[in-house]
């Protein structure tokens, strides 16, 4: 049978080593040892031993970043839908890994501090895309942005948890729904001034157009809209 690959054989190590003896207990020399690689090999796939707990933040951050500038003004709230989904979605794949990381930075103070500094990351450029996007509203723009993207990443935040304490049985659902939330919280409602007129809302969601409906209706300020 062919061997997993030597990073994954020491992220293994390394979780098992963490469960057993403790984060702080075990070493870099234990976790190789325990993988069957050298020690020069647990440095040419990770710098430490926070390195091997924590997912590849930078190139998850390059993919939201790509995600982000891909989009027109006219699809910037959906591109940041699909970001934050993007990121979701990448806890949800590693799975139990994801939870086992979740138990060990609720625990360990260094790594909770590190998972701080990864968060205010993703906050930072979703704040820069979001001040971009907000450039027309004049001086208000800098505050808005810094109050959305803060709203973002605790809307993705929230649902996470949520799975990773087996309180959510669909995340991608719900993130949506949070997304719809924080999105109806930033986007200026239409002025009824009387006049006839159409009013069109494009948003991409898993949920039934039935669901939305009512949702949507308080969004426009309560005006008409109908289904199919």
């Amino acid at each position: 049978m062919t061997k997993p690959p030597a990073r994954e054989r020491l992220a293994q190590a390394a979780f098992a080593l963490f469960d057993e003896r403790g984060y702080e207990q075990a070493t870099i020399d234990d976790i190789s040892e325990r993988a069957g690689v050298g020690r020069a090999t647990f440095f040419r796939h990770y710098r430490s031993k926070e390195d091997v707990i924590f997912p590849d933040h930078d190139l998850l951050l390059s993919q939201v970043s790509d995600r982000l500038r891909s989009s027109s003004h006219a699809t910037a709230l959906a591109a940041v839908s699909d970001a934050v989904r993007l990121v979701l979605l990448h806890y949800l794949e590693e799975g139990d890994l994801a939870r086992r990381r979740y138990a060990l930075t609720s625990t360990v103070t260094v790594l909770r501090d590190r998972e701080i500094v990864s968060v205010a990351r993703y906050q930072r450029l979703f704040r820069e895309f979001i001040t971009e996007w907000m450039a027309d509203r004049g001086q208000s723009a800098s505050l808005q942005a810094e109050l959305m993207a803060a709203a973002v990443v605790s809307a993705h935040n929230h649902v996470l948890r949520r799975w990773l304490r087996g309180q959510s049985r669909d995340p991608a659902r719900e993130v949506d729904e949070a997304l719809r939330q924080v999105i109806a919280l930033f986007t200026p409602r239409m002025p009824d001034h009387g006049a006839a007129g159409t009013i069109v809302v494009a948003f991409r969601t898993d949920q039934p157009i039935e669901d939305l409906l009512p949702a949507l209706q308080q969004v426009l300020g309560g005006q008409g809209l109908q289904g199919p």
